[in-house]
């Protein structure tokens, strides 16, 4: 199949060309905006009490006040407000009102602080566009114009609020993507540069995959909104990794096959149609347990995920289809030239470095293995210190943007579960009026428990079926002891519940605690499937019932390591509270899926110097001296471009960006050059069963064979071994 992929493109490759630009400018002139949402709650499943919760506020008290923005003020010189200052906020707080803003529906005085430093205006937004455009517009307007009616007053005033946390965050989302973009552009080049010295082979890769890009994100917003999937900003930033990292791997291995073809004595064109033809199975299918571990997260019961998974999906797929079809088509145009002005691809390197790295794999494959499992049990222990955060408008900004100053400073001011209170909502089963008369004793139960600052009935709704309980926590919302305390407000409240009545509890904290128990369900789900799924690609691809089963246990070390070094460095070591909780997912999904690429192709590699006629443990030698060089160089790009998710300067892409590069790098350095390897030259011939893909072919080279060299009893790849490995 792939000698055929390969003969078309070769031999038509301006209409590959053109068929690529035409369907490019289609989907990006006709695909729809990709929306976003900050919005936890979008996130959950309408099974779930928080969600069943805010769908009973929004029916019972159609007009209840919940406020989207909060501007906060203080002194500029940090003591108590004047008389003179309160007349200014409430000068401020009716001017505001009268400007009627887009999306404003309330503007309403808060309640001042306790020390007299602080005061509040509440805006309430239709809730019906939490997170989206409208609203952040609005929030945007907000700011402006209550910073300008402060203006000559002794007042400082900063929004806040969930719709200031939604524009704060796409400024740092875009911000993020900028500094993302150049950092992972900047890392291709130069690396390119190094590897091949040859500045058209290093350019092309941004170019083409610049073009993927677009035509991958237009698919993306046609699948948002054909299957009504959650869309969030940090999207946006993982893809333009995943898709120039995966993208430019996936040149690596085609180049480094083309080079390796051309040293061999090959015509350029058919020189490219033997490395589709070699090279395909191999990119294909390590692109498809990528694909395949993305979309396990379908299985998800978080929006944000469920999104994620198929939109990266669609991603690798838009690079594989490039991979085999629109580089190649590209390269066979420009031919050799595609080298310029380096004359190294046209001898062979000595590879000394990985020739002896190979022979001490060969000739000490138990404590090769011994040591490279040690070191990944060892890190491993790190997760027994996992702690999980919530907060994702936090995590996904940085402190000091306007937004997270006023929840921190509210928290200081205020009771620090006064910015985001949880309601608890008593409803009558019968439909007759609720017993007033137990309703303050119902308040009382929920005010003693754990953790609670205060508890009170805030309103009844009109026909008397629904009252709505304030609950205020002593602890800010996202925390592990809101958490905590809200499990225990939910017990009090659903076993206190006077007969013949239902308790609903709602609020952030319920909803922080709805997403714990989501995530801990993906983890049973997403996890085995994902590892199921990658495993039958694996035994597809190698003929082989044993070699996927020790190739997934090793790829789950690298998961372990690379969990148990992040809970390291940002809990132990910066004193986070805890990781992102949709950070293991995420990690065991990149991590696993592109731990097994690189597996993928060490194996195949050691397959092939198998099939030559060595036994297990040269042949592991001899995989680690030719594939070596090429893991080496696709491990460190793809590390490096997921490093720059560190420069967006948020927790979120900060901690996916050090996880994934540092599982990429382990993947690379650990598993595929060493311990898959070693343990491979261990279990020997037995690695194979029962297809015994390791035979040597002595009659591999026929007549009709494309790329036939002059040995017996070789295969056809044996003339003039490339350093890169790519054997396919």
């Amino acid at each position: 199949m792939f000698r055929r992929i390969g003969n078309a493109v070769v031999r038509h490759p301006v209409w590959t060309i053109v068929a690529w630009l035409i369907a490019a400018v289609a989907i990006v002139a006709t695909a729809p905006s990709l929306p976003s949402n900050s919005d936890e709650s979008s996130f959950l499943p309408k099974s779930y009490e928080s969600i069943k919760a805010a769908e009973l506020q929004e029916k019972a008290f159609p007009s209840a006040f919940t406020p989207s923005a909060i501007a906060l003020y203080q002194r500029t010189d940090g003591g108590k407000l004047t008389a003179a200052d309160k007349q200014d906020i409430a000068r401020i707080t009716s001017q505001l009102g009268s400007k009627h803003i887009d999306q404003v529906q309330k503007v309403v005085p808060g309640q001042p602080s306790k020390d007299g430093r602080y005061d509040l205006t509440l805006v309430q937004m239709d809730s019906k566009n939490a997170g989206q455009p409208k609203q952040i517009d609005a929030a945007k307007a907000l700011r402006d114009d209550v910073k300008k009616l402060a203006t000559g007053t002794n007042l400082d005033v900063k929004l806040g609020g969930s719709a200031a946390q939604a524009l704060d965050q796409q400024d740092s989302s875009k911000r993020g993507q900028a500094l993302i973009g150049i950092g992972t552009f900047a890392i291709i080049l130069i690396t390119l540069l190094i590897i091949f010295r040859a500045p058209i082979l290093a350019i092309l890769p941004l170019v083409l995959i610049g073009l993927v890009s677009a035509v991958a994100n237009g698919l993306i917003a046609y699948a948002t909104k054909l299957f009504d999937l959650q869309a969030n900003s940090s999207i946006s930033s993982i893809l333009i990794v995943v898709l120039f990292g995966v993208g430019t791997d996936y040149f690596l291995f085609l180049m480094f096959r083309y080079r390796e073809r051309l040293r061999a004595g090959d015509e350029p064109k058919q020189a490219m149609i033997n490395a589709v033809d070699r090279v395909g199975e191999a990119i294909a299918s390590a692109a498809g347990a990528v694909i395949i571990a993305f979309l396990a997260l379908v299985l998800s019961t978080l929006g944000f995920l469920k999104q994620m998974g198929p939109a990266l999906a669609i991603a690798v797929a838009a690079t594989l289809v490039a991979g085999l079809t629109l580089i190649p088509a590209v390269v066979s145009l420009i031919g050799p030239k595609v080298f310029w002005p380096s004359k190294s691809w046209q001898r062979e390197p000595e590879n000394a470095r990985f020739a002896a790295l190979g022979r001490g794999v060969q000739r000490r494959p138990a404590l090769t293995a011994a040591v490279s499992g040690l070191v990944l049990v060892a890190l491993s222990l790190g997760t027994l210190g996992f702690n999980a955060t919530f907060d994702l408008a936090a995590g996904s900004m940085p402190k000091t943007k306007e937004s997270m100053v006023v929840q921190d400073e509210m928290q200081k001011a205020y009771s620090a579960g006064a910015a985001a209170p949880t309601d608890v909502f008593l409803s009558s089963t019968d439909g007759k009026q609720l017993d007033k008369s137990g309703l303050d004793a119902y308040a009382h139960k929920l005010g003693a428990v754990d953790g609670v600052a205060n508890a009170r009935l805030t309103q009844l709704n009109k026909g008397g079926t629904t009252a709505d309980f304030t609950v205020t926590l002593r602890y800010e919302a996202s925390t592990d002891k809101a958490i905590d305390a809200v499990g225990e407000v939910r017990d009090v409240a659903h076993s206190d519940a006077p007969e013949g009545t239902e308790a609903l509890v709602g609020g952030m904290s319920s909803i922080y605690k709805d997403i714990a128990t989501a995530v801990n369900h993906d983890y049973r789900t997403v996890f085995p499937v994902a590892a199921l799924l990658i495993m039958v690609i694996l035994g597809l691809l190698l003929r082989s019932v044993v070699a996927p089963w020790y190739l997934m246990a090793s790829v789950g070390l690298g998961f372990g390591a690379t969990l148990g070094a992040t809970v390291w460095i940002f809990q132990e070591g910066q004193g986070h509270s805890g990781l992102m909780f949709m950070l293991p997912v995420i990690m065991y999904l990149f991590v696993v899926a592109i731990g097994t690429d690189y597996n993928i192709l060490m194996i195949a590699r050691l397959r092939e110097e198998a099939r030559e006629g060595r036994e297990p443990r040269e042949a592991a030698g001899m995989a680690l001296r030719h594939a070596g060089p090429t893991v080496a160089a696709a491990g460190f790009i793809l590390a490096a471009t997921f490093a720059t998710m560190m420069l967006a300067g948020n927790a979120l892409l900060t901690e996916m960006g050090f996880a994934v590069s540092f599982g990429i790098a382990v993947a690379a350095f650990v598993m595929a050059m060493f311990f898959t390897p070693s343990l491979t030259a261990l279990i020997g011939h037995a690695a194979w069963w029962p297809g015994h893909g390791d035979q040597a072919r002595e009659a591999a080279v026929g007549a009709g064979s494309p790329d036939a060299g002059s040995v017996p009893g070789r295969n056809r790849d044996t003339v003039a071994p490339d350093p890169s490995g790519r054997r396919g």
